[in-house]
């Protein structure tokens, strides 16, 4: 990919993703010991740089934070950048080519972030209250509630 034929690069990234369901852009630029647990919907974009000893968790984006005027924007940093030593928990979000995942950091599942996290912070998102709703017409849970 880097050296300007990205045809053939593209059909690898393409066949591992089929055989994964690992979406992982050839133009990404990932250290040594990177690790990825239980890797379906894994999608890694063209400008993300990952650090060494990175550990991912299944569906988790490093992805760009619009898609507005994509093609205007090729050539520019539109994906997050991981540092070193870096854990990210399954289902978060990172998008943004001025996001930053400092070293050491560990982000939580479920978490959606476009801003910078400092070196060894963790993130992670308050357990969401959950509502339920029963079919209509169906009293047998309004009744214990």
């Amino acid at each position: 990919f880097r050296l300007k034929v990205p045809l053939i690069p593209r059909m690898m990234s393409e066949y591992c993703h089929l055989r994964t369901a690992i979406d992982i852009h050839p133009g990404a630029d990932i250290g040594s010991s990177f690790f990825i647990d239980h890797g379906t919907g894994v999608v890694i974009g063209e400008t993300t740089n990952i650090g060494n000893n990175v550990k991912l968790f299944h569906g988790v984006t490093l992805g760009a934070l619009s898609t507005k005027d994509g093609q205007a924007m090729a050539g520019t940093k539109r994906h997050p950048t991981i540092e070193d030593d870096v854990t990210i928990y399954a289902g978060a979000v990172i998008l943004g080519g001025r996001t930053v995942v400092g070293k050491g950091a560990t982000i939580g599942g479920s978490v959606f972030i476009t801003k910078s996290v400092p070196a060894g912070h963790v993130v992670s998102q308050l357990t969401p209250e959950l509502h339920l709703k029963p079919p209509s017409g169906d009293q047998r849970f309004l009744k214990n509630n």
